[in-house]
């Protein structure tokens, strides 16, 4: 049907979408108080992009992505995640010009063909940061702790912050070997895509969601068993940072994320009581990701954050938002001779910036209040002939019940000055 939204889309309608606005702008400060600029990459990018960057062996190359081909014959993909796109741009416009590290943010949309569930879309939306140009520890805590920062102001509550190291390129092959010997007597019994990953990336297998392979690999060798000395003295680093800023945390040796890109440290935010999948977001380092992507050896680190998963976090943890729905101010008139005054008085109010509205059904006064109510106006101002000769309108105060006589000229100071902060935006 056409009237029919696709399967793992949602529609976010005005009394919902506020509450995304108030979260997204609290992000936005976060991001100005910690030094990150805003990135905005394109909503697709050349599939190639992310099948090296993100992995081939990964459920979202494999499995998700919405590739297709365009006019001139070249492989396209809507973004399945934002981290691949932040270093094709930070290549693309020379970034690492300028004075390092870089540190990036975005929002937006994200695509995956999955089967849809609770927090979890085909269209879903994500907030990242992303740090290119430093491997220091103190950058991993900072992007952690900025992360738990987030929610914190958000209000949510009760979640764990899970960490690990997941190595590099020094210390992952002895892991790769210990993996294979473990899982090669078991490997007719694992799924098909990990009996594929066996060979290609054994590690993929400790995050298959199957739960004979889960049993399977429940006393696998894990990444902190083969860590090497750097990886090591890093990661017991980014815990002392973290233990110094009061970030609680539990170390999860299980923890391997489900994209190829990730070295050293890992991280994972869980919330309970949100649906099959707990994870409301998480992110990790990924210093082999830049040369991946064609460019010079460059260190990164960055989270990503799912929009839905948080809302629906704080939806069934009671958590309200303190957003302002509907006009300041109601102007009504008595009669519809008056409409052009009224029209005009409504553009003089926006122009202060002011949130008005008006009545364009040629209701009855009565209507018009009652309607004023709907909208959950503050005020209502009520234009009559009689007042308008004398220069005031009357003003009704919808919260207080009372109402009084305003000259023209004050009316703006008189909202400002008797409105309640939270009542009016731009006031």
């Amino acid at each position: 049907m056409l009237t029919t939204r696709p399967r793992g889309t949602n529609d976010i309608l005005p009394g919902e979408v506020e509450k995304w606005q108030y979260v997204e702008q609290l992000a936005r400060e976060v991001c100005r108080e910690y030094g990150y600029g805003e990135l905005r990459t394109p909503i697709f990018e050349h599939t190639e992009l992310f099948s090296r960057g993100v992995g081939e062996t990964t459920d979202i190359v494999e499995k998700e992505m919405y590739t297709f081909t365009d006019r001139g014959e070249r492989s396209i993909t809507l973004r399945p995640e934002g981290t691949a796109a932040a270093v094709r741009a930070y290549l693309d416009n020379k970034l690492q010009a300028l004075p390092q590290p870089v540190k990036l943010y975005y929002m937006g949309p994200m695509f995956r063909y999955d089967r849809p569930q609770a927090g979890r879309y085909r269209q879903f939306h994500q907030f990242g940061v992303e740090v290119f140009g430093s491997h220091s520890p103190s950058i991993d805590a900072e992007v952690i702790a900025m992360a738990m920062d987030i929610y914190r102001r958000i209000g949510l509550r009760d979640l764990e912050l899970h960490i690990n190291s997941v190595g590099c390129p020094k210390c992952r092959p002895g892991l790769r070997q210990r993996l294979q010997e473990h899982f090669k007597p078991h490997l007719a019994k694992l799924c098909p895509n990990c009996q594929g990953r066996f060979e290609r990336n054994p590690l993929r297998i400790l995050d298959c969601k199957n739960e004979s392979c889960q049993e399977l690999g429940r006393h696998a060798p894990t990444t902190l068993d083969v860590l090497c000395e750097e990886c090591e003295t890093h990661f017991n680093q980014v815990k002392g940072y973290l233990d110094t800023v009061g970030v609680p945390y539990i170390v999860n040796n299980r923890l391997v994320r489900g994209l190829d890109y990730y070295t050293h440290t890992a991280f994972e935010i869980m919330a309970q009581d949100i649906g099959a999948q707990s994870s409301i977001g998480g992110g990790g380092r990924y210093n082999g990701l830049m040369e991946a992507c064609g460019g010079p050896a460059t260190p990164g680190i960055g989270f990503a954050l799912g929009l839905e998963r948080i809302l629906l976090t704080a939806e069934r943890q009671g958590i309200t938002f303190p957003v302002s729905r509907g006009p300041a101010v109601f102007v009504a008139t008595v009669g519809s001779e008056l409409e052009k005054q009224a029209f005009a008085l409504l553009q003089s109010l926006r122009q202060q910036g002011i949130a008005a509205e008006k009545d364009y059904l040629a209701r009855s006064l009565k209507a018009q209040m009652k309607y004023a109510g709907k909208l959950g106006a503050r005020w209502v101002v009520i234009l009559g002939e009689e007042e308008l000769a004398r220069g005031v309108a009357m003003v009704r105060d919808m919260q207080a019940g009372e109402q009084q006589e305003v000259g023209l000229a004050e009316l703006v100071n008189y909202i400002r000055n008797t409105t309640n902060n939270n009542q009016c935006r731009g006031l």
